[in-house]
């Protein structure tokens, strides 16, 4: 009797004639969402400005130096990217050369992605030279995905990059788009762009891709056809997960750049804006029309953020903390005076943008109301004091921390913060007033144990009317060092009736130090 063995199906290569089309799942969390997607191939030339001369960037990979990317006037006299850099210079001599500055790159890409918030509020990096938009819903007010896409090259090339941009209803399936030269993929088509694209689009590691390869699969559509078991075994689970994010059966992380707003007013200059008093103007109109959004949602602001854009694409931040909600506009544009002394219009803002990107519900007042006619008016006066000395000045109150040593017992808080005091915290009179160094002083005492008679402070004896103690406060373990002694807290009162708080440092054996650590009211 022969036995009969069941094997797993084997990776098999696609034949020569024509394949019928992959049976593909549906899409999944990506379902309605639009993508744009960028790709700068020449960001390492035009990270650093435009050269003068024909320019090339090298990148050192092990004792090779490679050609990374290559200006178009470079690529006309011959070189091209993945040529050594000794070749290149043999092709072109004129070609000037110049080391990958992988940081300027990177700051470069960032500004870009900044400069591309003027399109839609989620804007990610994808590096090394890729920016991803999540157009969902914005594309209507530029007049389609189409003219979108336009306008945001047609800017990155006065802005001097060169960019290829595709649209699709994944990040990854866009990108990997960008970067084969770009288009649009028409909503519902992303399976059939998926099964079309080359495996090198997909940046895959090169193991991953050379196995591919060896099997004679050039396509994503050759690997979709594959059975994934023995896909994920032999070359991971990380090339299924990929495949599955491309199809949008898996979720793909977006981190964007900057949190999206809550809540937002935009306003584009017909003419930069240059002067104080023109910014000034236009934050007068903006911010009740922002407040106008935030009264009707029931909504104040906590975190507020002017959003400068510059003409020459760069752009700068303004950003406002405040401790308790508000939507009152003079208040704000008081708070803002300040930030706004530190942007720079040079030669003019184009647009400005007005973001609540942190927002809490907030009730509202009467209208009319004053200061002290109510508890809700009274904590909204002294919540917006505080917030115009914390422009200025540091502010803080004092709160109670969970520790019996005497200079721990209280530390810096928010003024806002909520206070929970630890149970037994104030079981013991304690001074209202330590000192940031305790004083040491000499003490004359009948007995080891015994309080002080009389001290000598500050070049003088003083006697001791009454006192009463000691407190013994045992180191924290926890924290302190093994050596640190125990202290007994005496209260003490002078002849001229100063209640002072002194400590002996130490037991009475080993001959303990005194200090003064505090005064009583």
């Amino acid at each position: 009797m022969r036995r009969r063995v069941c094997r797993p199906p084997r990776l098999t290569a696609p034949a020569p004639e024509a394949l019928p089309p992959p049976t593909l799942p549906p899409s999944g969390d990506t379902v309605g969402r639009r993508f744009l997607a960028l790709h700068l191939p020449l960001l390492p030339v035009e990270a650093t400005g435009r050269a003068e001369a024909p320019t090339l960037v090298w990148r050192a990979e092990g004792s090779a130096r490679r050609v990374v990317a290559v200006e178009p006037r470079a690529a006309a006299l011959g070189v091209a990217v993945g040529q050594s850099l000794a070749d290149a210079q043999a092709i072109a001599p004129a070609v000037r050369p110049r080391p990958e500055d992988g940081g300027a790159e990177a700051a470069r890409l960032e500004a870009l992605g900044l400069w591309a918030l003027r399109f839609t509020p989620l804007v990610a990096l994808d590096p090394p030279d890729g920016l991803l938009l999540d157009i969902t819903g914005v594309e209507p007010l530029f007049g389609g995905e189409v003219a979108l896409r336009d306008r945001v090259l047609r800017g990155l090339a006065r802005l001097g990059h060169a960019a290829q941009a595709a649209i699709a209803g994944g990040t990854l399936l866009a990108s990997a788009i960008a970067r084969c030269g770009g288009t649009v993929v028409p909503p519902g088509q992303d399976a059939v762009a998926v099964a079309g694209l080359p495996l090198p689009a997909m940046r895959l590691p090169v193991p991953v891709l050379v196995g591919l390869r060896r099997l004679g699969l050039e396509r994503a559509g050759d690997v979709l056809r594959q059975p994934r078991a023995p896909l994920a075994r032999r070359f991971g689970a990380p090339l299924v997960l990929l495949l599955d994010r491309m199809l949008g059966e898996a979720a793909t992380p977006f981190r964007s750049l900057r949190p999206p707003p809550e809540f937002q007013v935009v306003r584009e200059m017909m003419e930069p804006l240059i002067t104080r008093g023109g910014i000034d103007a236009a934050l007068s109109r903006m911010l009740p029309a922002l407040c106008v959004q935030l009264g009707d949602a029931g909504r104040g602001v906590l975190r507020l953020v002017l959003r400068a854009h510059r003409g020459d694409g760069t752009v700068q931040e303004a950003m406002l903390g405040l401790g308790l909600p508000s939507r009152d506009p003079a208040h704000l544009h008081r708070l803002l005076e300040s930030r706004l002394e530190a942007l720079e219009p040079r030669f003019g803002f184009e647009r400005l943008d007005l973001l609540a990107e942190r927002t809490e519900p907030l009730a509202a007042l009467q209208s009319g109301m004053v200061a002290g006619a109510t508890p809700a008016a009274d904590a909204a006066a002294l919540a917006q004091l505080i917030d115009r000395l914390g422009q200025r000045l540091p502010v803080w109150r004092l709160a109670p921390r969970a520790s019996h040593w005497p200079e721990r017992a209280a530390m810096k808080v928010d003024p806002f913060a909520s206070i929970d005091t630890p149970q037994g915290w104030a079981a013991r009179p304690r001074p209202l007033r330590l000192l940031r160094q305790p004083e040491q002083i000499e003490v004359i005492a009948v007995l080891p144990d015994a309080p002080p008679r009389r001290i000598h402070w500050r070049g003088n004896w003083v006697n001791i009317r009454a006192a009463e103690g000691p407190e013994r406060f045992e180191p924290e373990w926890w924290r302190d060092r093994p050596d640190r002694p125990v202290r007994d807290y005496y209260r003490v009162e002078c002849a001229d009736g100063t209640r002072l708080w002194v400590c002996r440092a130490g037991l009475p054996e080993a001959s303990p130090r005194w200090f003064l650590h505090g005064v009583f009211a």
